[in-house]
């Protein structure tokens, strides 16, 4: 994608411009940023999608009570007569080929940020209260109508007792009716509550803003395996090669050491020999690049691959026409010489072939790049068609 080619889906922006003047700073209403819209899935293709298991749902509700949620799956639902209710289909992206198509779209900002899309589906008046969220989104009108109101207000605190969370204090600031086609994005705490005109659907682009415990706890455990792992004792359960690091096999020692009068006292010898090893620990960018490829490439639970039926093997014959695609679970990233699959490191280097094949997440079998994998590289895409990983379109 070109960062300075405009594009309708930003109102004629550039994503560079975009980035710059809007992305965590302002919201931006966007009329017709996909004209003529038309969602890949009916309000009764969700309906059937949230009675499965692996399709995490929630549906909220507004009645004399108050508040009230549930969480899926759900073999019945409120009468679509019914007003007041509203049904969150979450990671859609996992189960549709078309959703986690049009979730691409936003692929100008960084796959490592890039999360799910939700979409929900209301009656008249159905909503989910006015909120904020932590990271950004873009709301996607899919069908109906629903009028938003936002504030930037900094008033964020919550109704307590309730089975979601509501600001208090809500103050709108401005109001939009969208309809099929227009989106709204919201930078993160950004207050808004979005409440249905008649049936309605919304697609929820959502990105990921990890807090700083979660990368400082990922870090450390990046850190222990890297240590257990010098030790040699993960033995055969760790599959991904490590970063060598320190070698902390010696054992504490304090020769010489007076006799105790206090023994329950915790030795000082002990608190600096604890200091001390942990400084041998290396947190630098490798352990947190590797950290966060595999995390962020990591599979969701609920995530399924079809494998390949046609035993396609590359390292034999090369296919001369169609494609290479990643499945629409895939999650593929690289930094420097590695490559992350699928919370997996690759037993290949990121090479310019994988790299596009990353990038663009498809392979044309007529390019140049085709022609020049490496025979290591051409195994390890073997057996991403045989996971399901990778499929090999016709056309």
């Amino acid at each position: 994608m070109n960062p300075q080619q405009p594009l309708t889906l930003l109102g004629g922006l550039t994503p560079h411009d975009f980035m710059k003047h809007y992305w965590q700073r302002k919201p931006l209403l966007i009329r017709q940023a996909i004209p003529g819209y038309k969602p890949s899935l009916s309000v009764a293709n969700i309906k059937q999608l949230v009675k499965r298991d692996e399709v995490e749902s929630r549906l909220i509700w507004q009645d004399e009570n108050g508040w009230n949620m549930k969480t899926g799956p759900f073999q019945r639902l409120p009468a679509s007569r019914k007003p007041n209710w509203s049904l969150l289909a979450q990671s859609v992206d996992l189960h549709d080929d078309a959703t986690a198509a049009l979730m691409r779209q936003f692929r100008f900002i960084s796959d490592a940020r890039l999360d799910d899309a939700m979409i929900s589906i209301a009656t008249d008046g159905g909503g989910v209260g006015p909120h904020f969220d932590s990271y950004d989104v873009f709301l996607l009108q899919g069908h109906g109508r629903r009028r938003w109101r936002i504030s930037q207000q900094k008033d964020l605190a919550l109704q307590p007792g309730l089975p979601l969370k509501i600001l208090q204090n809500f103050v709108a600031e401005e109001e939009f009716i969208l309809e099929p086609g227009d989106m709204l994005y919201l930078p993160p705490h950004v207050a808004h509550d979005g409440v249905a005109i008649g049936d309605c659907m919304t697609i929820s682009i959502g990105f990921r803003a990890p807090t700083e415990a979660t990368l400082a706890c990922g870090m450390l455990e990046a850190a222990n395996d890297q240590i257990l792992a010098n030790l040699g004792d993960m033995g055969g359960l760790y599959a991904n090669p490590v970063i060598p690091g320190p070698t902390l096999s010696g054992t504490f020692k304090d020769k010489g050491i007076a006799a105790s009068a206090t023994p329950a006292e915790l030795p000082n010898a002990m608190v600096t020999a604890a200091v001390k090893a942990i400084k041998k620990v290396r947190f630098d960018e490798a352990l947190a690049a590797r950290f966060l490829g595999q995390w962020l490439t990591d599979i969701p639970a609920n995530a399924y691959f079809e494998p390949s039926s046609n035993h396609l093997d590359l390292s034999v014959v090369l296919p001369s026409s169609g494609k290479l695609v990643l499945d629409r679970c895939s999650r593929v990233i690289y930094r420097g010489k590695d490559l992350f699959v699928n919370g997996e490191v690759a037993a290949v280097p990121a090479s310019s072939r994988l790299r596009r094949l990353a990038d663009e997440r498809e392979l044309l079998c007529s390019s140049e790049e085709i022609v020049q994998l490496k025979r290591k590289e051409r195994r390890i895409l073997t057996e991403w068609l045989e996971e399901g990983w990778l499929h090999h379109v016709d056309g």
